[in-house]
């Protein structure tokens, strides 16, 4: 076979059913080969940002890898910002890039890149093919290393003469990588150490993060909050993998988590994390970071354990989260009584209390101008029958989604976390729109966000990918002019987003449908308008232009440091404002 062929028969043995991407000169060869076949379909994007999104998105919905095509030079250049995306957020995209032919390398030929170099500090693993003997290992390889231990891109660099070449189709069946083994049981020892740590703790919490999605362990992070009565604090990336209407959640931690989320991890004697990296948003001042407790972390990647200088983890177990999760219970089922779940009792009773005082709240009168809170609470409450899958943009309107979309179940949450890239929700929701057909697909976004890639309303429509996007739209990039506010005396540089187009208008030139909302009372007729109708659909909110997100911890700040309302007068001063008093009970202090 030809290297085409060769690549797509490879696919094939993968599984694959769809590839996101773009032709150009040096891939020309494989477009073809891909044209003349049915197995594999080739969703072509208007850029090559929209389509590392777009398999992103269909990775962290499914849990497959999400496979895009693009050519050399700018098409590489154009896909490093999904490459470093999906690299932050472990998510498993495999990118093939091509690249000028074999003798060409390295002489600035038209449309040359180095596309190693360029992907090298984004990628878990990249590859060079030289020889088209070597693609179809190679691609077995990228599948194998992606998919395995923390999960992650790959690049796959295909010269143009090896798509052209000929060579003898043998696809192999395992992989043996000198130096790559990822360990996926714990060690006995570590866990049951952790699991006496957990029979002894009187103020316990369970710190959840993506890793828990990503290894599909949803029902063992439940089986162990709910086997010791212990409180669960999700991260960003966590969202979804506990039930948020659950008992025992406490919603999203860090920046602008819950109040007792935030309060819980701060006094806990005991913190389990889960498949979380202690990330900056999470942990606010790391030297103050859960200063009481004892820590146990659980995580796949090496790397991810002890990294936070000022962090100290006591107890680290090295494996597959939902593998050692299922031992450390059931070496809990042993240990944990009745007796010692009521030692947790005065815990939980300082936990309620946090609950009713400091909720998570907001006021919408008719009268006023629509509050982006309310947007996604409608939003939430009209669809979560659908149990839809939720993507978003970063953002305010990324922070009120988490805060307000009780989300049941993993993998319905799609976000760009470590990164923050504007641009990521609407590809990505298309993305896990094609990967499931007949589901409801939301995208919440911001009118700086959308424009990022509004131009694959195109792809949409194209290819009948029903997404559903409300835009948050204040005229303003929010939690810029949110700092603005706070940090920087109400200068707003660069802020305002003057010269927004017509949303709705914009919808129908890409044949698409617009809808628009001005006021509280057109909310509910927009979203389920939107719900009901078979395409893609444009739904623009003109909302409060001066709301801002809270509760909020302060850059600098501790989690027991938070911002719940505008201060009285916004200015630099505030940094050394905290909402509420740390006030807690002496039970905390016991």
């Amino acid at each position: 076979m030809n290297g085409s062929k060769i690549f797509i028969e490879a696919l094939k043995c993968e599984g694959v059913d769809v590839i996101f991407g773009l032709p150009g000169g040096v891939v020309l060869k494989i477009f073809d080969e891909l044209h003349q076949q049915s197995d594999i379909q080739v969703v072509v994007t208007r850029h090559e940002q929209g389509a590392g999104h777009m398999a992103e998105g269909y990775a962290k919905a499914t849990g497959r890898p999400g496979i895009v095509l693009v050519t050399s030079g700018p098409g590489m250049t154009n896909i490093v910002t999904p490459l470093a995306d999906a690299y932050m957020d472990s998510v498993p995209i495999i990118v093939f890039t091509g690249q000028v032919s074999t003798q060409l390398i390295g002489n600035d030929a038209f449309q040359e890149a180095d596309n190693l170099g360029i992907s090298r500090p984004c990628t878990k693993h990249n590859f060079l093919v030289r020889d088209v003997k070597d693609l179809a290992r190679t691609i077995r390889e990228a599948f194998h290393i992606a998919t395995t231990g923390r999960p992650g891109p790959v690049l796959v660099d295909i010269p143009k003469d090896v798509s052209i070449n000929t060579a003898e189709f043998k696809y192999p069946k395992k992989v043996n990588l000198r130096g790559y083994n990822p360990n996926h049981c714990g060690d006995k020892t570590q866990v049951t150490r952790a699991a006496e740590a957990i029979s002894q703790a009187k103020r316990p919490i369970i710190y959840v993060g993506g890793g828990a999605v990503f290894s599909n362990a949803a029902d063992e992070v439940k089986a162990l909050a709910e086997i010791g009565n212990i409180p669960v604090d999700m991260t960003l990336m966590g969202l979804g993998v506990f039930p948020a209407t659950h008992p025992l959640s406490l919603g999203m931690l860090g920046m602008h988590g819950s109040y007792t989320a935030n309060m819980a991890i701060h006094h806990a004697d005991l913190v389990i994390a889960v498949g979380s990296r202690f990330d900056d948003r999470v942990t606010g001042k790391t030297s103050e970071f859960c200063p009481k407790a004892k820590i146990i972390h659980i995580d796949i990647d090496p790397t991810s354990i002890r990294k936070v200088r000022d962090i100290e983890v006591h107890i680290p177990i090295l494996g597959d989260v939902k593998a050692v999760l299922m031992e450390l219970t059931q070496a809990l089922k042993v240990s944990i009584d009745g007796r010692k779940k009521d030692l947790r009792e005065p815990w939980w009773n300082q936990l309620r209390d946090w609950m009713d005082r400091y909720p998570l709240t907001y006021a919408q009168s008719d009268d006023e101008a629509i509050k982006p809170q309310y947007v996604i609470d409608r939003l939430y409450r009209l669809t979560t029958d659908n149990d839809p899958i939720v993507s978003t943009d970063v953002g305010q309107h990324q922070m009120w989604a988490a805060q307000y979309f009780k989300l049941e179940h993993p993998r319905r949450w799609l976000t760009s976390g470590g990164l923050g890239t504007m641009g990521f929700g609407f590809p990505a929701a298309m993305g896990a729109q094609r990967a499931y057909p007949g589901r409801l697909v939301l995208c919440v976004s911001g009118d700086g966000s959308f424009q990022m890639n509004l131009q694959e309303l195109a792809t949409a429509v194209l290819y009948k990918l029903p997404v559903k996007v409300a835009i948050i739209n204040n005229h303003y990039h929010g939690m810029v002019r949110q700092w603005q506010d706070l940090f920087y005396e109400g200068r707003y540089a660069s802020s305002y987003l003057s010269g927004l187009p017509d949303y709705v208008k914009l919808a129908e030139a890409y044949g698409a449908l617009g809808l628009r909302a001005t006021s509280p009372s057109d909310v509910d007729a927009v979203i389920q308008e939107a719900v009901h109708m078979d395409g893609p659909v444009l739904m623009d909110f003109e909302v409060s232009r001066s709301e801002n997100c809270y509760p909020m911890i302060p850059a600098g700040g501790a989690n027991n440091e938070m911002l719940l309302q505008d201060p009285p007068h916004l200015s630099p001063a505030t940094k050394s404002l905290v909402g509420v008093s740390d006030d807690s009970d002496s039970v905390l202090t016991a």
